[in-house]
């Protein structure tokens, strides 16, 4: 296997690197990652301001560690390789159509896109500027320490898999010094962004082979990390993994975007509705729903969280809640998401917009809706959120 690209030197000086981390996380769900661009593109716009950069400027120069699950591990690979939000969002208006590309009527009993576009796009967008060569995972092209969330079928495991040189399985030399060839590093990137991104129902798995054995993968929203800001954390943490960030308040941030939530969709929902076919369509949304908001309730409890809405009537938006007693938050926190109901569209002054258009993970076709929900959500983003981190 070729590993002429990975190197492990400019990611271990940014890990080791001083002063406080910034760490992007990146929630799954679909076309409606057109949401998150939105909101990408006005943080990108207020860090260049505030740090004083040109058009140059990209995320990837600011945060240290971008983490994404499904339509979020495409966006975080797209600003680890250096991609500017504008070229995101121009590969997703562009390409969305394309990527849904509709499955035979045989086939749909399976699933209901094929994966040979997407994989396409994919494998176009990740290939070395110079020599057109597959990205790896290890490359020296990422700028900054990348995590994707699957599935791994074969072991019945969630796989929060990342560049980081330090990590177990991403040795890449044996202790007798040859090099190790199931080492992670030398995964094409592009392979596993669409592994990533291999919704039940919606797109075939994803078969990615490591060494002398095969996995089969799937979207890493069906595990408790479709939202994976608090796995991040822990990734960055933790000593298993060996990055050993410091913790505080005024040392990490965390950033968190959502591709939206519809409480109380299925208000009017029949028991005698939920048959087989309604579970297949609607099981990978509701785990989904549940994983992310389980991970922006653990970041609020240990976070300090400036901004977000309100999770449910009973914690609220958790902004001003002190740590669990006996203890000091672990970092600052910021949330920025959609409610998709009509309600939540009309507090973001888009009552023209019909919920069950946006609501979908496959909407190709309200794209520009999509786009409108997140510039609303942008206008959350403010200068003093940012504060002692630039």
């Amino acid at each position: 296997m070729k590993n002429s690209n990975v190197s492990a030197e400019k990611l271990k000086t940014l890990i080791q690197g001083i002063g406080p981390k910034k760490i992007l996380a990146l929630d799954g769900g679909g076309i409606r990652g057109m949401i998150t661009v939105e909101i990408l593109g006005e943080i990108e716009k207020l860090l260049r301001k505030k740090l004083g950069k040109d058009d140059k400027f990209r995320l990837s120069d600011y945060f240290d560690f971008v983490a994404g699950t499904s339509t979020g591990a495409i966006i975080a690979a797209c600003i680890s390789v250096g991609m500017k939000v504008s070229e995101i969002k121009s590969f997703y208006v562009e390409s969305g159509r394309e990527m849904f590309d509709k499955a035979s009527l045989l086939k749909r009993m399976r699933y209901r896109y094929e994966d040979e576009n997407l994989a396409n796009k994919l494998r176009q967008v990740f290939k070395h500027p110079q020599t057109k060569e597959e990205l790896l995972l290890g490359s020296d092209q990422l700028k900054t320490v990348l995590m994707m969330v699957m599935r791994n079928a074969t072991t019945d495991s969630p796989w929060p898999i990342s560049n980081n040189p330090h990590a177990m399985y991403n040795q890449t030399v044996r202790k007798d010094g040859s090099l190790r060839d199931n080492c992670n590093l030398y995964i094409p990137l592009w392979q596993l962004v669409r592994a990533s991104t291999a919704a039940p129902v919606y797109f075939p798995p994803e078969v990615v082979k490591l060494g002398n054995q095969e996995f089969v993968f799937v979207d890493g929203g069906i595990t408790t990390y479709n939202n994976p800001a608090f796995q991040a954390f822990l990734m960055a943490t933790i000593k298993p993994y060996e990055m050993n960030w410091t913790t505080g308040e005024d040392k990490m941030l965390i950033v968190s975007i959502g591709t939206g939530t519809s409480p109380g969709a299925n208000a009017d929902l029949d028991p005698d509705q939920m048959n087989v076919l309604y579970n297949a369509k609607s099981l990978p949304s509701a785990l989904m729903a549940a994983a992310l908001n389980e991970q922006d309730f653990l970041c609020r409890v240990f976070g300090k969280c400036l901004v977000g809405d309100s999770l449910d009537r009973e914690v609220g938006d958790m902004i001003g809640v002190s740590a669990p007693r006996g203890s000091n938050k672990l970092f600052t926190y910021l949330r920025f998401n959609a409610n998709l109901t009509s309600e939540g569209l009309r507090e973001l002054g888009l009552p023209d917009i019909k919920p069950e258009n946006v609501q979908r993970l496959d909407s190709i076709e309200h794209i520009g809706a999509l786009q409108s929900i997140g510039q609303a959500v942008a206008k959350k983003v403010k200068p003093e959120q940012f504060e002692g981190f630039v």
